[in-house]
């Protein structure tokens, strides 16, 4: 198994155990249910509180998040990673730039999202183009997504929202970008609505956008609008099928009512997900939806 497909495994896992922990801590039927399309939900910035005024960037730097992330390597990686490391404090110029894209890639390869994407910010302000910020804001973006660290969350989210802002400077009709911003705005850096307003005019330029439907439905989720839901989902579903889009179709089709639909999504979200802890969660969901009916 390769380093790519180890990544994305280990992405699915972290976000499907962080969806598990966020929907089932919260009363979701007792959310406020504003429509889709006014973009109003519970309260601005529910799930980055104070993201949009205050992120933590001191918490964020390459040198932080290289410590870090060693302490999970064997010795030698961490060796070859700090003698790279060494060359470009002492680089300069497009020399740095070159390290730079050496270190994005060898943590990247490591699974280490934080400081590939940090070096991917270098290489952006070194080289800016729409290619090399979208680079950086995509693995920020992807860090945040992964990563269970509340300190980081609200910079990760904040340098993704910067990076996808610096490619639609450079080509305001970038869909990528456009998506990127929406679903930072979405997670708490700005008013919901202007966010999910990105995101619509995403779906209505391509309605089979895997980012933007996963985001408008994972909205209408926490906005208490579960029959909005669903059609996102089956969408994604149909498209690019994952552990999550799988779990969030059974969590809308529970609160609907609809046990039998709602345990065949579940069971097709653990079937992808092969992970003990959330098939064990799953295991209890169903047999208690099977004992409703």
């Amino acid at each position: 198994m390769n380093s790519s497909i180890r990544s994305k495994q280990i992405i699915i896992i972290g976000a499907v155990l962080l969806l598990v922990a966020f929907l089932f801590t919260r009363d979701i039927k007792g959310l406020v249910k504003p429509t889709e399309e006014n973009g109003k939900m519970p309260a601005a910035g529910e799930q980055m509180t104070g993201a949009a005024s205050t992120p933590s960037t001191a918490v964020l730097s390459i040198e932080t998040s290289s410590i870090a992330a060693k302490n999970v390597l064997n010795k030698n990686l961490a060796t070859d990673i700090t003698a790279l490391e060494n060359s470009y404090k002492g680089a300069k110029g497009a020399e740095k730039i070159e390290v730079a894209k050496q270190l994005a890639q060898k943590w990247d390869d490591v699974e280490q999202i934080t400081p590939s994407a940090l070096y991917l910010e270098v290489i952006a302000q070194g080289e800016p183009s729409t290619k090399t910020w979208l680079a950086a804001g995509n693995q920020f973006m992807k860090a945040f997504e992964s990563t269970q660290d509340s300190l980081a969350q609200p910079a990760l989210l904040q340098k993704a929202n910067t990076s996808y802002k610096n490619v639609l400077e450079k080509d305001s009709n970038n869909i990528e970008a456009k998506t990127g911003l929406g679903v930072t705005i979405v997670n708490g850096l700005g008013a919901p609505m202007q966010g999910i307003a990105m995101l619509l005019e995403v779906v209505a330029k391509e309605p089979k956008n895997v980012k933007a439907n996963m985001n408008l439905g994972i909205f209408s989720i926490k906005s208490g609008q579960f029959d909005k839901a669903i059609p996102r989902f089956n969408t994604v579903i149909a498209t690019a099928p994952t552990p999550e889009a799988y779990f969030y179709l059974g969590t809308a089709l529970e609160n609907l009512g609809k046990n039998k639909e709602a345990v065949d999504a579940y069971l097709s979200s653990k079937k992808l997900a092969a992970n003990p802890t959330l098939s064990s969660f799953i295991d209890k969901k169903v047999a208690e939806l099977k004992n409703k009916n």
